[in-house]
């Protein structure tokens, strides 16, 4: 148990210096730290919004909004149905225009003996809520039979609604952590509040303006067929047609407004790629992008059959182009123009690219945390940390002696190796991470303290040093492994269910765990095994300084 081999002793003391390389650049200031050679490690730690200061943003989700999107979705199912069940009939069943009204999609089938017919076709629709595994609670919509003859309607239920949330507010999530990615930053923490709200943290950031425009916008991409006939100023003055919708023209692009089918030709989510870029022939910036193969089929479709007709890029409800379809389009692939500037049309693809929030987000609340607060909590999180270090070494030194000194550089090698580990992961440091890393140190010492009074019993049951020594470590391992294993299982089961600073605080945890353990078994140890070997060579009787 105490002896070593030449190669354990030389991966020992590799991982001792590689530990010291990568911690060294968190000694000095970032200014310092870009000078130096290449070959040397250059990552420091990230400060979390409550050392470094930042930005801090609670969203409010429009589910008003998500209903209604729901509804007229269920509208042009229904009607796309009802018009597949008469595809291959003799007797047609004749219906009225679906149409959203009273929380539901209503459907009036003329001939009163086809309601069953259609009812049934209808139901078809409903999809349950939850899984094989969890069990089902219910169903998403109710199709129903009015009191009037022939009447059918289709109403979202409230199991229905609530999953439909759940599902945007994690689509919204997820979209926003690509979105704030794609600035290049990993810091920023994305998590759910409550049932429709969502918190947004991002260290380091003052002016959030261009945080707001680059989250606030739904970039909901959409393609619409213009209506052949009937112009947006005539629809107005008489009514508007059934299924159609009156959109206006953007700022940036068309101007006016413009009669659309309200049901897209292709949506947003068969977007695959969008990328800024100049039109070779103005010179303009505008933005290319790429269908997936379900979207360019679509599109390729929909061109084939539309030559000589005028259609409609939609973005956020707004109009940027109304382009004539002068021939199929076939690739799956095309470009948006409409005055952007190199800056916006970056944005723009960037929003493109992430996906469209499934609703309109609103700010709730906003405010910034100011770098002097950080360094406040910095400060006070180094005095205690200095304070309780100190008072930590002085009561080993004093209670183990000379094995208290080896305890003492086992643990000064444990906290540079958390904090080497921490950089190499690009973990971000808080105040709690910095209480898991006292924390740690604590633990630390426990590993030793095991060690020594195990060590202690055997020399007092009257074993020789060395079998003292070496039965020490042999038996403390298995206590040693035993209570980390209980703490490691809390760190994850924080990092599980936690966010945010908790998340923080278990991973600076767990990683302590990991390298108290092998600092305490592996380098203490082999400074013990030096020790021992240097009294041998002195004299026989060797007396433990314990």
């Amino acid at each position: 148990m105490l002896h070593f081999s030449r190669w354990k002793v030389i991966s020992i003391l590799a991982a001792c210096v590689m530990a010291g390389l990568f911690a060294l650049p968190n000694f000095f200031a970032k200014e310092t730290v870009v000078g130096w050679p290449s070959f040397l490690p250059k990552k420091q730690l990230a400060l979390g919004l409550d050392l470094r200061g930042g930005a801090h943003l609670l969203l409010g989700m429009d589910t008003s909004e998500l209903k209604t999107d729901w509804l007229k979705a269920l509208r042009e199912d229904t009607r796309r149905t009802l018009l597949e069940l008469n595809k291959g009939r003799e007797q047609k069943i004749a219906f009225s225009p679906a149409t959203v009204t009273g929380g539901g999609v209503q459907v009036r089938i003329t001939k009163p003996e086809d309601a069953e017919t259609a009812l049934r076709e209808l139901r078809k629709l409903v999809q349950p809520i939850g899984g094989a595994v969890f069990g089902g609670s219910g169903n998403d919509i109710d199709v129903t039979q009015g009191t009037e003859p022939g009447l059918i309607t289709l109403k979202p239920t409230e199991p229905g609604l609530f999953n439909r949330v759940t599902l945007a507010m994690s689509a919204a999530i997820e979209t926003i952590n690509r979105r704030i990615n794609s600035l290049g930053t990993a810091e920023a923490t994305v998590v759910r509040q409550g049932r429709d709200r969502i918190l947004i943290q991002y260290p380091g950031l003052q002016d959030t303006k261009e945080l707001k425009e680059l989250i606030g916008k739904t970039a909901k991409l959409t393609f619409h067929a213009v209506h052949p006939q009937t112009s947006a100023e005539e629809a107005k003055l008489t009514r508007v047609p059934n299924g159609y919708k009156i959109f206006a023209g953007d700022r940036r692009g068309e101007q006016g407004e413009f009669l659309l089918q309200e049901a897209p030709v292709v949506s947003g989510e068969d977007l695959v790629d969008a990328q800024p870029g100049f039109d070779q022939r103005t010179n303009e910036a505008i933005i290319s992008f790429r269908f997936n193969r379900k979207g360019a089929t679509g599109f390729g479709k929909w061109t084939t059959e539309n030559v000589g007709a005028p259609f409609a890029i939609v973005l956020d409800n707004q109009v940027l182009s109304a382009p004539v379809v002068r021939e199929p389009i076939l690739g799956g692939s095309g470009q948006i123009s409409g005055s952007f500037t190199v800056e916006s049309a970056n944005a723009l693809a960037i929003q493109l690219r992430s996906g469209a929030l499934p609703a309109p987000l609103t700010i709730v609340e906003e405010r910034t945390v100011g770098p002097s607060l950080g360094a406040d909590s910095i400060e006070a999180g180094k005095t205690a940390a200095l304070i309780g270090s100190l008072a930590t070494l002085a009561m080993t030194i004093t209670a183990y002696g000379t094995f208290g000194v080896y305890a003492v550089i086992a643990l000064l090698i444990n906290g540079l190796m958390i904090v080497a580990l921490m950089s190499v992961i690009g973990s971000t440091l808080t105040l709690p991470g910095i209480a898991g890393l006292v924390l740690t140190i604590g633990m630390a010492v426990d590993a030793n303290v095991l060690i020594y009074e195990r060590i202690r019993e055997e020399l007092r049951a009257g074993k020789g040093a060395i079998a003292a020594i070496d039965a020490g470590f042999t038996r403390a391992i298995v206590t040693i492994a035993d209570s980390q294993l209980t703490t490691l299982v809390a760190a994850f089961i924080m990092f599980w269910l936690g966010s945010g600073p908790i998340r923080g605080f278990a991973v600076t945890l767990t990683i302590g765990i990991f390298t108290s353990v092998f600092t305490a078994v592996t380098v203490t140890r082999l400074l013990v095994s030096l020790w021992l070997r240097n009294a041998k060579s002195r004299s026989n009787r060797i007396e433990v300084p314990i």
